[in-house]
């Protein structure tokens, strides 16, 4: 049946104005919302957001090398950073740039003020509300029973057919010193409680608004940064959950090594940069550190034939407490809807702006 010249008429007004609506998005640039994901590591974050935006045509998520960032970045609308560094220079050719994001919480690789400057959103994801925080947790003390277990030496004996080696430690009855007591602290501290430990913490803040829970049924003992060099000497296990920062950096020093008990271990789920390399290596070389456990390292990937990785008492993890199925599924969801509110010019819901 043909159609009546009024009812034509306004079937073709209305499809331009869908087509319009579909084209412009509240970029206002392109019919696509771009998101970039930098570098390789890391895949399950690319593959997983792909796999969540599957049915929205109208966002596109590509993956490109490190080297390759500063060529494509003015291309896209969101960055998902990883371990790109994301300097000035960068930023200056983000041209069409609304967001840079983490698929986390660390943003230290990205110059915010340059950001700021350009009228660029830098963004987290908060750990507390995807699992992140819980993950990294359950990896601190996975790390801490490795080391205190000797697991290098178990794996050892095993090869070798002995048994009853090596002689462990148990983790009851220890004192532990949580640097950072932020989401992951919190959760370390919660999950160590049932252990039988005594808890040290040290926070910047400690303003009861600022805190998830009652903090005194958490730890036995809490301070700020001056406190640290203090609670170290009593500590049987540090470990290590501080935000790196132009602060931080290497703020396990050989003063704080020093401090610690001799015999004690050292665990690290944080970041890399926290620890001093070469104070770290001297006190296992002289055995006042018991053992080190580390899931990030100073760089990343890490060279497998490091000579810190030849001591028998030292694990190595490849960059994975905050990756799980669960965490990363939540995070793809988070970058997701963040991608599908940006195109649409909703306001975002589940990220965390620092500028």
């Amino acid at each position: 049946m043909a159609l009546s010249p009024l009812l034509a008429t306004f079937l073709n007004i209305a499809g331009f104005y869908s087509r319009m609506a579909y084209s412009s998005g509240s970029n206002g640039q392109s019919s696509v919302t771009r998101v970039l994901f930098c570098g390789p590591y890391w895949p399950a974050s690319t593959n997983f957001t792909k796999e969540y935006l599957q049915n929205y045509p109208f966002i596109q998520v590509d993956e490109v090398g490190l080297d390759q960032v500063p060529d494509v970045i003015h291309n896209y609308h969101i960055c998902v950073v990883k371990n790109r560094r994301i300097d000035s220079d960068i930023i200056a050719k983000a041209t069409q740039m609304k967001i840079i994001m983490q698929y986390g919480v660390g943003l230290e690789g990205v110059d915010v003020n340059a950001a700021t400057e350009q009228k660029i959103k830098v963004a987290r994801i908060p750990g507390s509300t995807t699992g992140n925080a819980v993950a990294c947790a359950e990896m601190a003390i996975y790390l801490t029973l490795a080391i205190l277990r000797k697991q290098k030496e178990m794996d050892t004996a095993v090869n070798k057919k002995d048994l009853g080696l090596p002689v462990g430690e148990t983790i009851f009855g220890k004192t532990i010193l949580i640097l950072g007591f932020g989401a992951i602290g919190v959760e370390v501290a919660r999950r160590l409680r049932p252990f039988g430990v005594k808890l040290l913490a040290t926070k910047r803040n400690w303003r009861s608004d600022a805190l998830p829970c009652d903090i005194d049924e958490l730890v036995d003992k809490k301070g700020g940064p001056e406190d640290m060099f203090g609670f170290a000497g009593e500590a049987d296990i540090v470990i290590v959950c501080m935000t790196l920062t132009n602060e931080t950096v290497g703020i396990v020093d050989h003063k704080f090594v020093s401090s610690m008990k001799k015999g004690s271990y050292l665990v690290n789920i944080a970041r890399g940069r926290l620890l001093d390399y070469k104070a770290v290596f001297d006190h296992l070389k002289s055995g006042h550190l018991s053992g080190l456990g580390i899931d990030v390292a100073w760089t990343e990937p890490f060279d497998p034939e490091d000579p810190i990785l030849k001591f028998p008492n030292v694990i190595i993890t490849p960059h994975v407490a905050g990756i799980t199925e669960y965490s990363y599924r939540t995070m793809a969801k988070v970058v997701g809807d963040t991608a599908l509110q940006l195109h649409s010019g909703k306001p975002f819901t589940d990220i965390e702006f620092v500028n």
